[in-house]
């Protein structure tokens, strides 16, 4: 009995606490800024009970019973689930959600939900951009985004970046088309932190921007005020110091001393260096040239909020870099102004407008090709000071064992004069206007208006006897104006038929127009040789009788579209959307200046369909297919007429005279390139979305590409000063190739979050027309007098290297007997030398023998970011790594008393000494010829950013004010695994014929940085 009453109180008690009811009450927040979050929905699990946050925030749930669950959801972020165990206030933090299947993607004149896009479309969100925290917004792609390859010209500051979509597809411009906002800008003038979301469309779902779309799309979406939201002060600053991640290993002193002995003493010569002893390490030239704890600092605030109807956001920037090399010679800044308000004119109209103004002011040194600073600090003898007994800078004697280009760079950095400016005003307005319930109408103005002014100076300097001495000095000044205006006109019809059969439809027109001008001059005899007064106005000298030192041009080109999309799917389960785009363009003829664009998507959501089931590891899959057609027409203007651009000597009254002649060759037929782009994908998702997995196989194929300088006959003028063969179509690429995504996130706590991700692409390039009289194109120099290297040939990956194949080194003189000739390369073959490859197997070594030596397009790229989360702190790494991609090694001179690699501490002293290093001798041999030796792997993985902050608890923070307030620190480009000997294997000069020979590459540098984040 006793029992049973004890059993009852415990049943009755808990009955009691089971059936208590309690009011809860709560503040949802916003995890990356920590402000109030409105409208976000919260309910009783598997009920209707529910309530939305106020304008703080804030929400009240009146009688909710004990240990009943609690939803918090929100667009665009996690959704929760909290038990409710008491009455205390609930403190809800949402966490963002890049990867939704209900997020909004820009596909381009309108938005679709993620689940519903059939295109090849990835997404760089502002968490990613804030963690990279890169100089330019370019970077932020590398790694992040299968399929993207961004390689760098120049590590300098300010220097352009290099965005590959796919590959490279043509012999011309391959950088993709970049909206802003509904408008065509430059990722260069955009400040990374007022950056929502980037979108880049990688197939044909890019095909509703027709004849500009074929290199792939980047479309940007810049942060913008939330209506109902409070206003919010965000403030971004750091700092940091830069430095060289590498020197390459030169001979010192007294290596070069020795290596330099037994060359001359090969070639029968007297020594050099009869004593080397006391030499020492000598001169460090890359010391001397690459700086260390070279300054960059970034800060930019911003204003956001609204009220009810009305939405802004303001946001300026200030970013000052100094160069690694001659640093204040070298500088880049670039300030910012940033205006975004939307709002509300009535419950049918709605406006938007975004305006940004843009300042640049950069400073910059020879980097790149023969000359550059880097070049010139790679050759120069350690044995030679960086200053006389005077204090003057060291002269390099003008011999030819140096040469006559290689100068002293700390001189040729002293003596550099140059300044660009740019000022940038560009932005849109819209007005949205709904028309009736299931159509809208927009209207878009997006503008750009920029002007520029650069001046340099070449001051009057004697560097020995060089090819750089200046015999009077010299300025050159310019100023161009640049603007271009689009108008859209376009009307979205959304509507969903019988439940299940939904559409939209779009419609509409763009005009473009394209203007500017600019006036170049040049001035001789600057008073007092100095930069202080090199201006135009000042110089008294001009270049000469019969030069003209002033120039000018001015252009006006036109582009009108209309474009059509249907997008329509069956119960959110069958998928389809159809493209069609009309360009008509003045940078074509008469009867080519109109061309279609069609494409077709299609999507069917597997997961939906009933014998899918409830999967307990598949929870979303999606098969899509997409095929269209896409132009380029990334020509000069006026590419398709002849222009009096050539220079010409006529006889009037038999008086020769100077006067003007048809430039570049008309030509009336020039058309449109054009893409042809396949794509299958399938995405699916695991583990209760922990797991998302993305892959694609692409085939894309340029035709009719636009080849200029087609060779004609002489008897046109073509030879003729400033003439020019005409631009023809007559090329052809394929592109193919596999990409693998997979993003994994797991919240193993409260406490504990860990993201991860990793992407991999596969790339094969090939050439499939090159009709010209050759059947090639040629770009690309080595060395000094040799042929040109690179080429685009049928059959060939484009801009392959083309050279002579090596087989080792000649160890005797019987192998040299056995071997066929190479005398006709320019001297006969000794043992140590370079052996040859008889490609054509013609019993001799002729320039016949030259054959494929590699390619500068990788393989294979990949990225792969983690991201860790334990309380308050938060780790991230992003890594990536190209797998395939050559590179020619052209930083070291062919002359022979310059320095050396130290590589040639390994040559050839006798027989079995070396079989890879040839002989060092002054005498006539062919082992400087372009050959594989020269050719280098130039793989590589790179710990791209490294970064750890700390976030100081709310509690801590909110007595002064402060929402949140983050301090972080970070490395980027932190190292580089790889083989090849040169300072960066991830440069290139961007050709796309040529670009992957190195002269020196100015090396992107390591930064440090420390940082912090307040938002108010």
């Amino acid at each position: 009995m006793k029992i049973n009453f004890l059993t009852l109180i415990s049943f009755l008690f808990t009955m009691a606490v089971f059936g208590q009811n309690v009011d809860v009450t709560g503040t949802v927040t916003e995890a990356s800024s920590g402000q109030p979050l409105p409208g976000v929905n919260v309910v009783l699990k598997n009920t209707s009970k529910g309530a939305s946050t106020n304008f703080d925030g804030e929400f009240t749930l009146l009688d909710v019973p004990l240990n009943s669950v609690v939803v918090i959801s929100y667009l665009g972020f996690l959704t929760q689930e909290i038990t409710i165990v008491n009455s205390e206030p609930l403190n809800v933090v949402l966490v963002e959600d890049t990867e939704s299947l209900d997020e909004v993607v820009v596909i381009g004149y309108g938005t679709q939900k993620k689940r519903d896009v059939t295109g090849a479309v990835s997404i760089v969100d502002s968490k990613t951009l804030d963690e990279l925290k890169p100089v330019k917004v370019e970077q932020a792609l590398q790694g992040t985004v299968s399929g993207v390859n961004v390689t760098s010209q120049s590590g300098a500051p300010g220097a352009g970046l290099d965005i590959r979509i796919r590959g490279i597809s043509t012999n011309g411009t391959n950088g993709p088309l970049v909206i802003i906002d509904g408008y065509q800008g430059d990722l260069g003038i955009v400040n990374p932190n007022d950056i929502e979301s980037i979108t880049v469309l990688k197939d044909a779902q890019a095909a509703i921007y027709g004849t500009i779309g074929a290199n792939g799309v980047v479309l940007i979406t810049t942060k913008s005020g939330k209506k109902g939201g409070k206003t919010q002060v965000s403030i971004n600053s750091y700092t940091g110091f830069q430095e060289a991640t590498r020197h390459l290993s030169l001979l010192n002193a007294t290596e070069y001393a020795l290596i330099l002995n037994e060359s001359y003493a090969n070639g029968g010569q007297a020594l050099p260096f009869p004593n080397v002893s006391g030499l020492g390490q000598g001169t460090d030239w890359q010391e001397e040239v690459l700086n260390k704890s070279v300054p960059l600092m970034n800060h930019d605030f911003s204003i956001s909020g609204g009220s009810e109807k009305i939405a802004y956001s303001i946001s300026g920037s200030h970013l000052y870099q100094q160069g690694i090399v001659g640093p204040k010679k070298s500088d880049f800044r670039r300030n910012t102004a940033r205006a975004s308000i939307s709002g509300d004119i009535s419950d049918k109209l709605k406006f938007n407008t975004n305006i940004t103004y843009t300042y640049l002011d950069r400073d910059s040194v020879n980097d790149f090709g023969l000359g550059s600073v880097l070049f010139n600090a790679l050759n120069i003898p350690a044995t030679y000071s960086t200053h006389d007994t005077n204090g003057d800078f060291t002269l390099i004697p003008s011999s030819s064992g140096l040469g006559i280009e290689i100068i002293n760079p700390l001189a040729q950095i002293e003596n550099t004069y140059n300044d660009y400016d740019l000022k940038k005003l560009n932005g849109t307005a819209s007005l949205e206007y709904q028309m009736l319930n299931n159509l809208n109408v927009t209207g878009r103005i997006g503008f750009n208006t920029a002007n520029s002014e650069s001046k340099s100076f070449a001051k009057m300097v004697d560097y020995g006897g060089k090819v750089f001495d200046v015999g009077r000095s010299r300025v050159d000044q310019n100023a161009i104006n640049d603007n271009d205006y689009s108008l859209d006109i376009f009307a979205t019809y959304q509507n969903t038929f019988s439940d299940k059969h939904n559409v939209t439809f779009t419609g509409g027109t763009t005009i473009y127009q394209s203007f500017g001008n600019g006036l170049f001059a040049t001035g001789y005899d600057v008073p007092n040789n100095s930069w202080s007064f090199a201006d135009i106005a000042l110089a008294q000298g001009t270049g000469g009788d019969g030069v003209r030192d002033v120039g000018s041009y001015a252009y006006d080109e036109r582009r009108l579209s209309f474009f059509t999309r249907l997008q329509y799917d069956f119960k959110g389960k069958y998928l389809f959307s159809a493209m069609l785009r009309r360009d008509s363009s003045t940078k074509f003829g008469p009867d080519n200046r109109v061309a279609y664009f069609p494409s077709a998507t299609a999507g069917w959501v597997i997961s939906d369909e009933d014998f899918f089931g409830d999967s307990s590891i598949f929870s979303f899959m999606k098969l899509r297919a997409s095929y269209g057609i896409l132009g380029n027409d990334q020509i000069p203007n006026n590419g398709y007429v002849g222009q009096l651009s050539g220079e010409a000597t006529y006889l009037f009254d038999d008086v020769l005279t100077n006067g003007r002649a048809i430039g570049q060759l008309p030509n009336s037929e020039l058309q449109w390139e054009e893409a042809k782009k396949f794509d299958v994908g399938l995405d699916f998702r695991l583990l209760n979305n922990k797991i998302d997995i993305t892959t694609d196989y692409f085939i894309n194929k340029r035709d009719n590409l636009l080849i200029t300088n087609i060779p004609v006959s002489g008897i046109t003028g073509v030879f003729g000063p400033g003439g020019g063969s005409p631009t023809v179509n007559a090329g052809g690429v394929e592109n193919r190739g596999f990409e693998f995504a997979i993003n994994y996130r797991e919240n193993f706590s409260d406490d504990f979050r860990v993201s991860a991700s990793y992407n991999v692409t596969t790339l094969q390039n090939e050439v499939t027309e090159v009709n010209n009289s050759t059947g090639f194109l040629e770009a690309g120099n080595f060395s000094v007098g040799q042929p040109v290297i690179s080429r685009m040939e049928v059959g060939q990956p484009i801009g392959y290297f083309y050279g002579y194949k090596t087989d080792g080194i000649f160890q005797n003189q019987d192998e040299v007997n056995a071997h066929p000739s190479q005398l006709d390369l320019g001297a006969e073959a000794s043992p140590g030398d370079i052996r040859y490859v008889d490609i054509n197997n013609d019993g001799e070594i002729t320039i016949d023998d030259r054959t494929n030596l590699g390619d500068p397009i990788p393989d294979v790229t990949m990225g792969l970011n983690l991201t860790l989360n334990y309380k308050d702190f938060d780790f991230t790494a992003y890594a990536f790594a190209s797998i395939g991609n050559d590179m020619v090694r052209n930083y070291e001179r062919t002359v022979t008393d310059v320095n050396r690699l130290n590589y040639v501490l390994d040559r050839w002293t006798g027989e079995g000494t070396s079989n890879t290093v040839p002989r060092v001798t002054t005498a006539a041999t062919t082992n400087r010829l372009f050959s594989d030796f020269f050719v280098e792997d130039a793989s590589y993985l790179r710990i791209q950013n490294v970064q750890i902050g700390y976030s100081i608890p709310l509690n801590t923070i909110e007595k002064i004010g402060l929402s949140k307030m983050r301090i972080y620190f970070g490395v980027n480009n932190l190292y580089t695994f790889t083989k090849y000997k040169g300072f960066d294997p991830g440069a290139s000069s961007g050709a796309p014929i040529g670009g992957g020979i190195d002269y020196g590459f100015y090396p992107i540098p390591r930064t440090y940085l420390c940082g912090v984040n307040l938002n108010f």
